[in-house]
């Protein structure tokens, strides 16, 4: 299945932004495109800062993929950016609420008409006081239980240097070199069966946050720590 051409206010936000983002991001150290497919996917990737959406979607986009991306339900409340997330088709994640699950119905129906999804399985920033991924929820393993659909996992660097993960401030210069890595897709196949097992979900859970882990520290050229970050209660 080839992926459906994005609405064109998609194309016109990313026409938009490309340009800035290019030049904050210098030099940019984007690798492992080879292991985007060409149908509907699943991306999962590690969260910095509020910055490193844009350094990611941009990488995909580059490479030809406009993803439907599961965002927190709060930018719908904004009168331009709601507008905008509602026409670039974003899914709107209801965290710590019983809605939530209707953000993965909505992530099934995109991966059924074709589109990729992003999604943070750690479902905020890292709350790691030195930026490695911390545990997950859930969410993007089961979504790909159920549907079978190919997870590929992404780390990233740099994002976090241009907005800092708590606090305040924009560093748009000098340029931050960004790192964007796509691997190979994470094993799954024997786990397909139990798709309602929260045993295998959270299984999956482990196999995917491992993956992201060690591509970011090849990026980093550091151990990560034994044991992942335990993330506390949604901070907002």
């Amino acid at each position: 299945m080839s992926r459906p051409r994005p609405p064109w206010v998609y194309r016109t936000v990313v026409a938009l932004l490309r340009p800035l983002v290019s030049l904050i991001t210098r030099p940019r150290r984007w690798r492992g495109a080879e292991h985007l497919p060409d149908g509907p996917f699943v991306v999962v990737a590690n969260h910095l800062s509020v910055f490193d959406p844009f350094t990611l979607v941009h990488f995909l986009v580059d490479n030809g993929v406009y993803p439907r991306v599961l965002a927190k339900e709060s930018l719908w409340r904004f009168p331009v950016v709601g507008w905008v997330v509602r026409q670039v088709r974003a899914v709107p994640v209801h965290r710590e609420t019983a809605g939530a699950a209707a953000a993965l119905e909505a992530a099934e129906q995109a991966l059924a008409e074709g589109d990729a999804v992003l999604l943070y399985p750690e479902g905020t920033t890292t709350q790691d006081p030195d930026l490695w991924p911390m545990t997950a929820k859930t969410g993007a393993a089961r979504l790909a239980l159920r549907t079978g659909a190919t997870v590929v996992p992404v780390a990233q660097w740099g994002a976090h240097r241009v907005i800092p993960p708590i606090g305040t401030g924009f560093r748009p210069f000098p340029p931050t070199p960004s790192d964007v890595v796509a691997g190979p897709p994470v094993d799954l196949g024997d786990l397909l069966d139990r798709a309602d097992d929260p045993a295998a979900w959270q299984e999956a859970t482990d196999r995917i946050m491992r993956r992201i882990t060690e591509q970011l520290a090849q990026i980093r050229g550091e151990q990560p720590p034994a044991t992942p970050f335990v993330r506390r209660p949604h901070r907002g």
